[in-house]
């Protein structure tokens, strides 16, 4: 045997020593999820009420999966918790199944027919 091969093998032992390290951490080491079982209602406390005063309004108009994708490309750390965030969203924006709109108030009895016509505007006089 020559001293060069002997310097080959003297190489391949430490190299998977140092490969079998980082292999084993890298399996090891994850990253966690901050927001994880958090409920909606937190979630846009802490990364949506900063700009936002409320969260009406904010799903109006939207489809419901075009709403979840910006969410999970932009504020939500994983696809669960935009999915969350999206349905609190849309759920406070939709009214409460079975309760009628209130009506607004009226100097007209209850019983009154009501009607979009206008009575005619006062002629001007000359």
């Amino acid at each position: 045997m020559t001293s060069s091969d002997r310097l080959g093998r003297g190489l391949i032992a430490p190299l998977f020593g140092v490969a079998a390290a980082i292999l084993l951490t890298a399996t090891i080491a994850r990253a966690q999820n901050l927001d994880e079982g958090k409920p909606p209602q937190k979630l846009f406390a802490d990364g949506c009420a900063s700009c936002h005063r409320s969260p009406r309004g904010l799903a109006k108009g939207r489809f419901s999966f075009t709403l979840y994708w910006f969410l999970k490309d932009h504020y939500a750390s994983s696809a669960d918790s935009a999915k969350a965030l999206a349905a609190y969203l849309e759920s406070v924006d939709s009214p409460p199944a079975g309760k009628p709109r209130a009506a607004a108030k009226s100097s007209k009895p209850a019983g009154a027919p009501r009607s979009s016509l206008r009575p005619p505007a006062a002629v001007p006089q000359r």
